[in-house]
């Protein structure tokens, strides 16, 4: 498969809104990360499906948006499985409103969780206590709506709560996922 360029959030929500799925691109790349990181490897099949997604079932992607959603999961595999550490949950433009980047990262939380449970491993149980704990915070996070005052420090507190998400999604897919070697197919179909 050629090299091409990573989805953008707005880019993720349009093949969304293409596929009449039920989620936002944060919930549903959130979904793929944590189903990932939780030891699924998709082997052909319909990965939105397994994802169980609202609507997903009854979907069969153009080929266009096919390919999208092949670079998606690559997209998400290859970012999680990165030596440099280059994964970043997919969220709003840094230029758009906080509240709105907030309700995403809040939606990333909850897919992510939603997808790590649909792995179906028995991951949980082998998992660090480091890595039992990220799971608890973002059901914490995720349960979490957010109050807003003083701008400058709202967002430093959403850089440092979106560079958390990053590097706990990192240290379970480690710990889950990345210590199997998921080769996995790049087709979701």
């Amino acid at each position: 498969m050629p090299a091409t360029e990573p989805l953008s959030h707005d880019q993720l929500d349009a093949l969304i809104v293409r596929l009449r799925l039920g989620v936002d691109a944060s919930e549903l790349h959130g979904s793929l990360c944590g189903y990932l990181a939780g030891g699924a490897a998709p082997h052909g099949g319909n990965l939105l499906a397994a994802l169980q997604l609202d609507g997903a079932e009854s979907v069969t992607p153009a080929p266009a948006d096919q390919a999208a959603l092949d670079g998606l999961l690559k997209q998400c595999r290859d970012a999680l499985a990165d030596p440099e550490l280059s994964f970043e949950p997919l969220l709003p433009d840094a230029d758009r409103p906080l509240a709105e980047r907030a309700e995403a990262l809040v939606d990333w939380c909850r897919g992510f969780l939603g997808g790590f449970g649909l792995a179906g491993t028995d991951a949980h149980a082998q998992l660090s206590n480091d890595a039992q704990e990220v799971l608890r915070d973002l059901g914490t996070i995720a349960a979490s709506s957010f109050d807003f005052g003083d701008a400058a420090e709202d967002e430093d507190a959403l850089i440092e709560v979106q560079e958390f998400l990053r590097v706990g999604a990192l240290l379970l897919y480690t710990e889950s996922a990345g210590r199997h070697g998921q080769p996995g197919s790049d087709r979701l179909h």
